[in-house]
Parts: structure tokens; C-alpha cells; sequence
């Protein structure tokens, strides 16, 4: 009986002995550490944002993974990550490409798709502060139009178009 117990005791003490395995990976680079960093990763800034929002199946995939009810794409996975502190600091850390794609996003859902755009909003600003902002901003765009008064966009457009 004792030969069984210490067979027993050393089948068990083989089977669940910690075991190493050397020196632990280094952090991905797909996901910036936001904490350490002055600014966001700009490995994903070329995507081609006409397409996301042109396509339902792509935009609705990204969507999902924002609301943690489908998978993530590396670059859906990187924004996910991000978009509380770029919420939060009012994209403090954006380049001036992500700042203008994220205007373009967000003002697409907002005006296109606000049930989309609410879903979001209660996980990432639930307070709303950015639609409230953005819908503010754009009435003022719009009372200026009235009056004949051209928002800054305007002129570059106009100066363009010359």
C-alpha cells in the first residue's frame, strides 16, 4: 500500500511540477501602450475610410467589435483599445490624420446610422460630450451658411476650386 501512495505521490508531483517556460514575449506592437507613448500607433492610418463606411458588411463588422459582440481585425483591435483615452482626451494623441478620420467616422455615424452611434456612445462617452459638441459645431456651420458667412472649410475649398 505505501509503494502505491509514493507512486502515486510522484505520478502527481511529475504531472502538475511547474514548469518554465523561459523568458516571457514581449508586448505586441499591434496595440500601442498608451500610457508610454506620446502619441497612437500610425500603422494603420491608410486605411481607406470611404470604403469601411461605404460598405455595410465591413462597417458593421467594426462595429460589432466595438460593442464586443463579434471578432477584431488587428487595426479594429488597435482602435478598440485606444478609443477610451482618444475619448477621453479629446484625441490629445492622435495624429492630424487620425483626428481628421476620426471626425469623418464619427460624424458619419452620427448623421447616418445614430442608432450605430448611440450603442457607442453608452460605451465610450456616455455622457455624449462628443455629439453634443459635434451636433453644436454644426448648427453654428449651419447659421453661418445662412447668413452668407463661411466656415473655414469652406474657404479652403473655395480657394482650391480657384
Amino acid at each position: 500500500m505505501f509503494r502505491l501512495i509514493v507512486a502515486l505521490a510522484l505520478i502527481l508531483s511529475i504531472y502538475h511540477a511547474p514548469s518554465v517556460h523561459g523568458a516571457p514575449h514581449p508586448p505586441t506592437t499591434a496595440a500601442p501602450l498608451v500610457a508610454n507613448q506620446g502619441s497612437y500607433d500610425t500603422k494603420f492610418d491608410n486605411i481607406d475610410l470611404d470604403e469601411v463606411l461605404s460598405q455595410e458588411r465591413l462597417l458593421r463588422n467594426y462595429i460589432k467589435c466595438l460593442e464586443n459582440l463579434g471578432p477584431c481585425t488587428p487595426d479594429s483591435k488597435m482602435l478598440k483599445e485606444i478609443l477610451p483615452d482618444a475619448v477621453s482626451t479629446d484625441c490629445a494623441k492622435c495624429s492630424e490624420k487620425q483626428k481628421l478620420g476620426s471626425a469623418k467616422v464619427t460624424h458619419f455615424l452620427i448623421d447616418n446610422r445614430p442608432e450605430d452611434w448611440a450603442r457607442l456612445e453608452q460605451i465610450y462617452d456616455p455622457s455624449g460630450n462628443y455629439r453634443l459638441a459635434y451636433l453644436a459645431e454644426k448648427d453654428k456651420g449651419n447659421s453661418q451658411s445662412d447668413t452668407g458667412a463661411q466656415t473655414p472649410s469652406e474657404a479652403v475649398t473655395k480657394t482650391n476650386e480657384a
